[in-house]
């Protein structure tokens, strides 16, 4: 029998363009540093349709350009007294449980029911926004025992979340640290932005040992993610509570159709 070659270009991916690649960085790493998201809600479709990627590809290299992204954003934040470090560690070591569990109930869970009350809870915080815009200068609630296990236990509940629906962290953080903790607007998009560095460093060693990621997408969308989150946080700055709290509302708005339509698709391949 003659000796097969190994094929390594077959089962390899195709490189992306670099262009295009940078082009989703920029568009995630301006969200990113503006409102204390990942960007993977943006970054992840655009990976999509724009460089061609498939949905664990484009989640995968979406997490590992959030990384350096999530440390220059939360360092612009703390350097303006924005970062509440104590409660980003506590939501960490709840998001990196819960984001165990989320991925494990994954597998299990005939998760369309969950899928569309996640959306409803999506759109009733949008609405929240709009109607009770947060105060820039509101005082957050001293840390104790029952507001650090109320930390762990948001970072768990986003973990899950996470896990489940692919969503980024600062969807869930930022609403929850103005809503449930009163935090200002800023206050918790640093936070939520330091919250986010653990759990996507364990994410990208997750997925990068799984082979899931290509090294060189990674850095290019990384790279361009970075720059473009330091004209991010200087917008966030200057953007008015009210403005800034129509523009977050808008973006979770975004974030409910983008898993409306996952969920229909994913409706319609399990009745076929």
């Amino acid at each position: 029998m003659p000796d097969q070659p190994a094929d390594p270009v077959v089962s390899a991916p195709r490189p992306a363009s670099p262009l295009r690649l940078i082009a989703v960085g920029v568009v995630g790493g301006l969200l990113s540093g503006a409102f204390g998201v990942g960007g993977g809600i943006i970054m992840v479709p655009l990976l999509i349709v724009l460089a061609g990627f498939d949905q664990r590809r484009a989640a995968a290299t979406s997490l590992a350009a959030i990384v350096p992204t999530a440390i220059v954003g939360s360092i612009a934040y703390f350097a303006n007294g924005e970062v509440d470090l104590a409660a980003a560690g506590l939501v960490a070591v709840g998001g990196i449980g819960g984001s165990w569990i989320g991925a494990h109930l994954l597998r299990r869970l005939p998760i369309g029911w969950l899928r569309w009350g996640f959306i409803v809870l999506l759109l009733v915080v949008a609405v929240r926004l709009v109607i009770v815009p947060p105060d820039r200068a509101a005082d957050p609630a001293e840390l104790d025992l029952g507001i650090g296990i109320a930390y762990v236990g948001l970072g768990f509940v986003m973990g899950i979340a996470a896990g489940l629906f692919g969503i980024g962290g600062g969807l869930i953080m930022v609403p929850a640290f103005i809503t449930l903790f009163g935090m200002g607007d800023l206050l918790a998009k640093g936070t939520s932005l330091a919250a986010m560095i653990p759990t996507s460093i364990s994410g990208s060693i997750a997925n990068i040992r799984g082979r899931m990621l290509v090294a060189r997408d990674g850095l290019i969308v990384g790279a361009a993610a970075t720059l473009a989150a330091i004209p991010g946080v200087a917008l966030a700055f200057l953007l008015p509570p009210t403005v800034a709290a129509w523009l977050f509302a808008a973006l979770l708005v975004a974030a409910s159709v983008q898993l409306a339509v996952r969920a229909i698709r994913a409706g319609r391949s399990e009745r076929s």
